[in-house]
């Protein structure tokens, strides 16, 4: 996705009764948000990948060898600092740093070794980022009418294409045009988020926390951003996850299965936060998107968190 400004017509729908739409112009970056792109958005990225295929592979195995090399020295480093200095001293300390404590350019690290744990959580995770949404598969469809059960208990199902569904924050009729980037998973996290902390997630799909723009963001629209983030912030497309918060976000699966579930709990709330603080409106949602990251991966890379429940957001979580 090029960082020149675009111009994209959005469908916001209903919101306080009022039938809304506008116009959005705002600089893209390198966050390529979904609710920004459209068709161009999809061939972009199948032609990235061609382009990229042969430097994926250049990276694998340049950081497979560098990883080799890095546990070797932080082998040494450490035989050195138990056997010469001692672990007491501050010398001592400092050799005995983990190997993921290197870092590389670009504020990243290099990879430590996955538990058995890890790797099939990973591999599982990465198994729910390939599927796509497919509005003709039964159970997508079924998927999509649960969600609407969790968010309107008492209300009757509406059809699958329908003007309904912009209440949700679906920016048309047709909720399967709007998943583009997010896939299959965002869906999933729209579910996971109403079942296990359905008074939060009823307070954002309402809007009623503070004071609130005349033009909001579209509730599950912004849930397919924050998915689509979110799989970009943990460099989870990546061979290895080679970022501080891809990392960390390691330490936290292989904790908690479903720790990429809540951590997308965690930044939706997080989000309308900081979308109260910032007395924020429609237009300036990826600027809110982009704040939000930034507060996620301060709060990845504390010491102190050993559980995705440590974060500090989870404690607004209800």
């Amino acid at each position: 996705m090029s960082s020149k400004t675009l111009r994209r017509r959005l469908h916001h729908g209903d919101v306080d009764g009022k039938r809304q739409e506008h116009m959005d112009a705002s600089g893209l970056d390198s966050l390529n948000e979904p609710l920004l792109g459209g068709d161009d958005y999809i061939e972009n990225k199948k032609i990235r990948a061609l382009e990229d295929l042969w430097d994926d592979e250049r990276k694998k195995a340049q950081i497979h060898w560098t990883f080799v090399f890095s546990n070797l020295i932080a082998q040494w480093a450490q035989w050195l600092a138990n056997i010469v200095i001692g672990s007491g001293s501050l010398l001592g300390r400092f050799l005995s740093l983990p190997s993921h404590a290197l870092y590389l350019q670009n504020n990243t690290m290099l990879p430590t070794p996955l538990s058995p744990v890890q790797e099939e959580r990973l591999r599982n995770l990465r198994q729910r980022l390939e599927l796509p949404f497919d509005g003709s598969k039964t159970e997508h469809q079924d998927a999509l009418l649960q969600l609407w059960k969790l968010a309107y208990p008492d209300r009757e199902l509406p059809p699958l294409k329908s003007d309904l569904w912009k209440e949700m924050g679906w920016q048309g009729s047709d909720p399967s045009t709007d998943f583009r980037g997010g896939g299959f998973i965002s869906l999933e996290n729209l579910i996971f988020f109403a079942q296990k902390y359905p008074v939060s997630f009823q307070r954002l799909l309402l809007k009623q926390d503070g004071v609130r723009a005349e033009w909001e963001y579209p509730f599950a629209v912004a849930g397919i951003n924050i998915s689509f983030m979110l799989v970009q912030m943990l460099d989870l497309h990546a061979a290895y996850p080679s970022s501080l918060s891809g990392i960390c976000f390691l330490r936290l699966l292989e904790e908690d299965e479903m720790a990429f579930d809540i951590l997308f709990c965690i930044a939706f709330q997080m989000m309308d936060a900081q979308w109260l603080a910032k007395r924020a409106t429609y237009m300036e949602f990826n600027e809110v998107l982009k704040s939000t990251r930034t507060q996620l991966e301060r709060e990845l890379a504390l010491e102190d968190i050993s559980s995705i429940k440590d974060l500090p957001a989870h404690n607004m979580l209800r």
